[in-house]
């Protein structure tokens, strides 16, 4: 008998109402089924990415998701690294950009459980409709503009604290690009302006992509590997 999984990794294409029964027939699975099947991966999913990246050094030893420092400032901080203590006052910079994502991870929790708890029947077929991270983008699509409200500030507030004699990495970052960008706009379109003048906005974006990186890989753990169906639905909806 075909299950779920199958269905979902091949993302087989359903036109009809029709088509749909004769889906739930052949699997034996009922429409309920299905839902909490989807909302049981989803649920296990969120929480145990934003769990992995709460934790000290969750993105900032992840290779995958850590976070460094906008690309468009490494002329800045590739220069300042060679100065006698520059390196140090760089690495501490990263820290400080992943430890406020790390600090800001939790808030992701209650806003992921929101727009589970909300999917419909539709949304369900819908995901399974799709590709292998479709349930992953309909959590993007969902809360992604909640997911920033709840972020920024959280970061904001952990890149303003004290960095090294007082000066947080927000402060010392924006004065950086500062005094780059005034010689910049005098250099005659030698040297090109820094755009990204906030670590807040720049740590945000990179702090949710990184995010949503693990709610993926999670989400597929539970679709491939039998060890990660932990509960009954997870294995009826998605057993071999």
């Amino acid at each position: 008998m075909k299950k779920l999984l199958i269905l979902f990794a091949l993302a087989l294409p359903f036109t009809a109402c029709e088509d749909i029964e004769t889906v739930l027939n052949d699997t034996g699975l009922s429409n309920d089924d299905v839902v909490k099947g989807l909302k049981s991966a989803l649920e296990i999913s969120t929480d145990t990415s934003v769990n992995i990246l709460n934790a000290v050094d969750g993105y900032y030893k992840d290779d995958v998701v850590k976070i460094l420092l906008p690309p468009e400032a490494a002329i800045i901080f590739d220069n300042i690294a060679k100065i006698p203590g520059g390196r140090q006052l760089v690495d501490q910079t990263i820290m400080a950009i992943n430890r406020s994502a790390e600090d800001a991870a939790i808030e992701a929790k209650p806003i992921f459980v929101n727009a589970i708890t909300s999917m419909s029947f539709d949304d369900a077929f819908g995901i399974l409709n799709g590709h292998d991270s479709s349930a992953t983008e309909y959590l993007h699509g969902k809360t992604y503009n909640d997911l920033v409200s709840a972020f920024s500030p959280k970061i904001s507030a952990s890149l303003s604290k004290p960095l090294v004699a007082g000066t947080s990495a927000e402060s010392l970052y924006q004065s950086l690009v500062g005094q780059y960008n005034q010689v910049a706009n005098l250099s005659l379109g030698l040297l090109k302006p820094i755009t990204q003048n906030t670590l807040g906005e720049y740590t945000t974006t990179k702090a949710l992509d990184g995010l949503f990186i693990k709610v993926t890989d999670e989400e597929a753990k539970i679709r491939t590997n039998v060890s990660h169906r932990v509960n009954d639905i997870l294995k009826k909806v998605f057993g071999s």
